[in-house]
């Protein structure tokens, strides 16, 4: 398949594959003319990037769930243990927004939100302790 043949079965730009050419998570020959040739395994890597990077896993977490596609003599434990590093991330990026909501909502619900320019949102940026709750 060409590269934009490639785009349309996995659902990705062209310019994301180039990318993951240009880094190497991908490795797709090349006919006499320069062309990209994607073969089946390459279509099967991209989906596999392409949804692993859906479910927020980065870049190098891409490349060790590849090394372990690749090797036909993997434990799933070891695809289980980087999921379970990927969930941690994912928990404490919640434990982070969660955290910067509780600061922000008091800010919104204070504001009144009319034509007046008295604004407690700006207020509550400019001095951040008048209006954060204390436990």
């Amino acid at each position: 398949m060409n590269i934009g043949e490639v785009s349309k079965a996995v659902e990705l730009p062209v310019k994301t594959i180039r990318y993951y050419e240009d880094i190497g998570l991908v490795t797709p020959d090349r006919l006499g003319n320069g062309y990209r040739f994607f073969d089946d395994l390459d279509v099967e890597r991209l989906k596999l990037i392409g949804r692993a990077r859906n479910l927020g896993f980065g870049v190098e977490a891409c490349r060790r769930l590849l090394a372990l596609y690749d090797d036909s003599g993997r434990a799933s434990s070891d695809v289980k243990q980087l999921a379970i590093e990927h969930l941690v991330e994912i928990d404490q990026k919640i434990a982070e927004l969660e955290s910067l909501r509780k600061l922000l909502l008091p800010m919104v619900e204070a504001c009144k939100g009319n034509e007046d320019a008295d604004c407690a949102i700006l207020d509550g940026l400019v001095h951040p302790h008048a209006t954060e709750e204390t436990d």
